[in-house]
């Protein structure tokens, strides 16, 4: 199929509608209780709804909702599936904040086709990544940008002959950009890194551009001292993944210092886990490029907790 028939639907309308109910203060707190955020700093403050809720606001739930997609839109996909493309994944998503929102805003969304990539080789299948804009508006006041992209692709075939020995699989790299190069330098040096805020002095966790509490750009690292406990936990048992032997246990983990990060939890059988259990840092090499920050199981006393695995 020419490229040029994708090509010609960018720009064109995808989805529209309204938030099926308006900005409210029960889906503020529930969603603040989720990340941890207490809400207002001030008493009587006027709640406002965390940034990072913005698409939460345009959703249907399993009804779908009000959103209907434009004839564009379909055509577009059924274009993709007749040349093969019948798979998707979500590769990534891009937000802009421009205005707060608070109860009672009524939240209408329209969204456009914004790019067809040519088709592109991955190792998934070959396919084309499909950009999608919405701009949300609060009571008709440009509110945000959202930004989503998925590939639509072809799988690969399955191969009908035993392929070669494959290489050790090995977890992923962590994804290092400006805002957290920071933190992974600190744990190559085996340092446990958080920011402290150069505005209201907070220490903060994971690493962010600028504080969450008070909006400041300014901040400082801060070494850990990478004692903590067991805030919460999972045991994962499927589905596997390459390079990862079930079980396992992820935690999340709480420092000394108040904030939270999330790694595994070693030195213990998997289902001993408990929340409140006391943790120490140990940086483990998981292959020949990459160590990371992992937490072992203590005892009360701070001893290693018997008879547990290594990793």
């Amino acid at each position: 199929m020419p490229y040029e028939r994708l090509k010609a639907y960018e720009g064109r309308p995808a989805v529209s509608g309204r938030g099926p109910d308006p900005v409210n203060v029960p889906m503020i707190r529930h969603w603040c209780e989720a990340m941890g955020h207490t809400g207002p700093d001030r008493a009587g403050a006027d709640p406002v709804a965390p940034a990072t809720m913005l698409q939460a606001w345009t959703l249907g739930g399993l009804s779908g909702g009000a959103a209907k997609r434009s004839r564009a839109y379909e055509e577009l996909l059924a274009l993709l599936e007749g040349a093969g493309c019948t798979a998707v994944v979500a590769t990534d998503c891009e937000q802009e904040y421009l205005r707060p929102l608070r109860p009672g805003d009524v939240i209408t969304f329209e969204e456009v086709i914004e790019s067809v990539s040519p088709r592109k080789t991955t190792a998934l299948g070959t396919g084309h990544f499909l950009t999608t804009r919405t701009e949300i508006r609060a009571g008709g006041e440009l509110a945000g940008i959202h930004r989503f992209r998925v590939l639509r692709y072809a799988p690969r075939p399955r191969a009908t002959a035993p392929p070669d020995p494959a290489p050790a699989p090995r977890r992923p790299r962590p994804v290092i950009n400006r805002d957290n190069a920071g933190f992974w330098d600190g744990v190559a040096a085996h340092r446990l890194l958080i920011q402290r805020c150069g505005g209201c002095g907070k220490l903060r966790f994971p690493w962010l551009p600028g504080c969450g509490d008070c909006g400041s750009a300014r901040w400082s690292a801060v070494e850990a001292g990478g004692a903590g406990t067991v805030f919460s936990y999972v045991v994962m048992h499927h589905p596997p993944f390459p390079a990862f032997e079930p079980p396992y246990a992820v935690g999340l983990i709480e420092l000394a210092e108040g904030v939270r990060m999330i790694s595994n939890v070693i030195g213990v059988e998997p289902e001993r886990v408990r929340v409140g259990m006391p943790v120490s840092l140990e940086f483990v090499r998981v292959d020949e490029d990459l160590e990371l920050p992992f937490f072992r199981a203590r005892e009360a006393g701070g001893a290693e907790v018997a008879n547990g695995t290594g990793s």
